[in-house]
């Protein structure tokens, strides 16, 4: 489905006329402006991102020696595009007049492209095999108006808590309709609590949606995408990142959502999510055949509550069961079905964008927060074999590297120093470098990314560093780097300014000096 976008307008002495700063001297520039255009600078990059499309939304942003198509020599850097970027549930673009003022400052701070999350909740809403791609179409064609790139998130999972979250998106209706019927097909735990956020990967290739698998559903749905967007790949569309799980991340949702914001710098140990009739038929399948049916029917026993101390649980305890070989079985067992499903969609995947000009990508949760233990247990209850004696990130960088994936990491912000003033055992600086040393063992390309949308100098200063220990210090193969999230504050004066330096610091990293 071919779509004419507009041409691009020609970027004229006005809207490019002066160097923004920080500091207490104004630039020459800035100087030589009208009086009234300088009043209206002081009030930043004003963008009503929260507003209706109704009136005029108030936005200056003036710049001198940035251009659009300047020559990126660095590490491109990408900014997510807000939530609600399209509406639920009517699927249409909104705010379209400052996406507009918005892309054109992207543009012109020197950013290479935006993140575009599709959801599958928006696109095949009410029906199976109905696709509404036209707001999607809208945003990518505005992408290439402004010579933007655009990676596409296929987001196969659940957005937020429920209705009365304001960015609420949930599984398209007749998935909901197919769960409602069948309970099994959302992740259970061991008290029996269900979680919506993904559909259960034990039932990955059971034909539950109206015929269709899990997978084939999200294979027919990638392969609509390439079809319509077909126009843009290579040019304007130049990456697409494969969601495999909640957050569109490669994990199980080891804890309740609605805990998410208030637990994820907790100590919290998570829950195993293998207690729908799925998993356990796979788990009781696997003892059987070891010939342990002891270990069949159920989960790690002395596992503890949400938010135990670890040493006083059975399974998690320093010595405890975790390092015994049931504890090797089942933690095998239970990444395996995680690495399982992360090969299906690689491969389906690759299969329908084969022929395609797009770099492909999974991503890795950022869970860090007992990466100073022996046992790592939020980690395992993730879907991450990964403890102080077994790497299990190494796995997953295999898998993305057989299929030709590049591997996306989150914390890239994170410092040990600040995390461990409420945790001493979390170590997001450990979790990166694992991460990116993985992926230098499988030459794989890494996109680093953000877990908040921290604007500080000491933020993005963490970013680059992280940034240089794997291009520099490993001597990985390619990176690029994602920003989340665009919203109003981004455009702030001051926000802006410090982020417009940090995507030149990024543009000339391969001269810039960051003490690793």
């Amino acid at each position: 489905m071919a779509i004419s976008s507009p041409s691009a307008p020609p970027f004229s002495a006005s809207s490019i006329c002066c160097t923004i700063r920080t500091d207490s001297t104004p630039s020459r520039s800035l100087w030589l402006m009208p009086t009234q255009t300088r009043s209206r600078l002081t009030l930043g990059c004003q963008l009503n991102f929260s507003g209706s499309d109704g009136g005029d939304n108030e936005y200056e942003l003036l710049h001198s020696d940035v251009s659009p198509h300047h020559d990126r020599k660095g590490w491109p850097v990408f900014v997510t595009l807000p939530i609600d970027a399209v509406s639920f549930p009517e699927g249409v673009m909104k705010r379209k007049k400052a996406m507009v003022q918005s892309f054109r400052a992207l543009a012109t701070g020197g950013l290479e492209g935006v993140v575009m999350e599709v959801w599958w909740g928006l696109v095949e809403k009410e029906f199976p095999r109905v696709y509404n791609w036209q707001a999607y179409l809208e945003i990518v064609a505005l992408a290439k108006r402004f010579g933007l790139k655009v990676r596409a998130a296929m987001a196969f999972h659940q957005c937020g808590t429920g209705p009365d979250d304001p960015f609420w998106i949930p599984l398209p209706q007749w998935v909901r309709e197919e769960i409602d019927k069948d309970p099994d097909l959302a992740y259970s735990d061991r008290f029996g609590r269900r979680n919506m956020e993904y559909i259960s990967l034990g039932c990955d290739v059971l034909p539950v949606l109206h015929g269709r698998s899990p997978i084939q559903a999200y294979t027919e749905f990638m392969r609509s995408f390439r079809d319509t967007f077909s126009p843009f790949f290579g040019g304007v569309i130049t990456g697409i990142q494969v969601g495999m799980g909640p957050a569109g991340e490669l994990r199980y949702p080891s804890y309740p959502l609605q805990k998410q914001a208030w637990t994820w710098r907790k100590p919290e140990l998570g829950e195993f999510q293998c207690y729908d009739k799925y998993m356990l038929a796979s788990l009781n399948a696997c003892a059987r055949e070891m010939g342990k049916r002891e270990w069949a029917n159920s989960g790690p026993t002395g596992a503890g509550n949400l938010m135990q101390d670890l040493e006083k649980t059975e399974f998690f305890k320093s010595d405890g069961s975790w390092n015994t070989p049931y504890g090797e079985f089942f933690l095998t067992w239970y990444s395996g079905m995680l690495l399982l499903h992360c090969e299906r969609i690689c491969r389906e995947a690759k299969t329908i964008f084969c022929d395609v000009e797009i770099n492909l990508s999974g991503k890795v949760a950022g869970i860090h927060r007992h990466y100073f233990t022996r046992s790592h247990p939020s980690e395992l209850t993730a879907g991450y074999y990964n403890t102080s004696i077994r790497d299990g990130f190494l796995p997953i960088a295999r898998v993305f590297g057989r299929y030709g994936f590049s591997m996306c990491c989150t914390c890239f912000e994170m410092k040990d120093a600040e995390e461990q003033r409420m945790n001493r055992v979390s170590s997001p600086e450990g979790f990166v470098r694992q991460v990116l040393l993985a992926a230098k063992i499988c030459d794989i390309p890494v996109q680093g990314e953000t877990s908040s949308s921290s604007l500080d100098y000491e933020s993005f200063q963490q970013v680059l560093k992280m940034s240089k220990f794997y291009s520099d210090g490993l001597g990985g193969t390619t990176f690029s780097f994602n920003f989340v999230m665009m919203d109003k504050n981004l455009f702030e004066y001051r926000n802006w300014d410090t982020f417009v330096r940090f995507v030149r610091q990024m543009s000339d990293a391969k001269n810039t000096s960051v003490i690793i």
